[in-house]
């Protein structure tokens, strides 16, 4: 196996620990199929049957989740290395919950479901990779939810991007009406309007016709917890 392909492959949150007698065996047992995609090409459509691991080797997806039954959206952007929600291969609903489309150039190695199943999981640092995967999300979540509307205003706003996000980094764009965003985190309109002002006069945010863009997640995060 090339020294390179083996580097690349370890960066993946699924593959750390494995050796390179492992990666070997694997790649004669297991069909890897590399996709190169560019422009605003769609990987995989929010509500589309998830059945593989798409795994982001090289450049940026725009992910973006769309909940109609609150009329918002939020999109946010993912870097290499990325594995597009691992979360969604089982389950009663193994669906993806948004949809990735490429920011530029992206190259994406595919493995499907019943490799996963059949290979794969023979490996133990493999199945403790996912397992972990699983319950960091699992337990992440939880603490989101338990604090999804308690604290002040600030702990609220920081609390109902950091549940929807894929990752608590990046830039972040929430399409949403400012009567919309008060009742989902329980406040009024006009404490709701002047924090996200009191955001874009210290450039934490830009605010446009119901869209709040988060340049910065980190700062965005920061400024909310002072």
């Amino acid at each position: 196996m090339e020294t390179s392909m083996y580097d690349t492959l370890l960066q993946l949150p699924l593959f750390q620990g494995l050796c390179k007698d492992d990666f070997t065996n694997i790649i004669e047992k297991v069909k890897f199929h590399f996709r190169n995609l560019k422009g605003n090409d769609i990987v995989v459509k929010q509500g589309d049957i998830c059945n593989q691991l798409i795994f982001l080797l090289e450049g940026s997806l725009l992910s973006q989740t769309i909940d109609e039954e609150h009329n918002f959206w939020l999109s946010e952007t993912l870097n290499m290395p990325f594995v597009i929600e691992p979360y969604s291969l089982f389950g009663m609903y193994p669906c993806y919950n948004a949809t990735y489309q490429v920011q530029g150039e992206a190259k994406l190695l595919i493995i499907d479901k019943p490799y996963i199943l059949s290979e794969l999981s023979n490996y133990e640092i493999f199945r403790l990779n996912y397992l972990n995967i699983l319950s960091n999300r699992v337990q992440v979540a939880n603490q989101k939810v338990w604090n999804t509307h308690i604290g002040s205003i600030k702990e609220k706003l920081a609390n109902f991007v950091l549940l929807r996000c894929t990752r608590s980094d990046g830039e972040k764009k929430i399409h949403i009406g400012m009567e919309d965003l008060a009742n989902l985190i329980n406040e009024t309109r006009i404490n709701v309007s002047k924090l996200l002002n009191e955001l874009q006069n210290k450039q934490i945010i830009q605010l446009k016709r119901k869209e709040i863009y988060i340049p910065n997640m980190d700062s965005f995060i920061k400024e909310l917890q002072r």
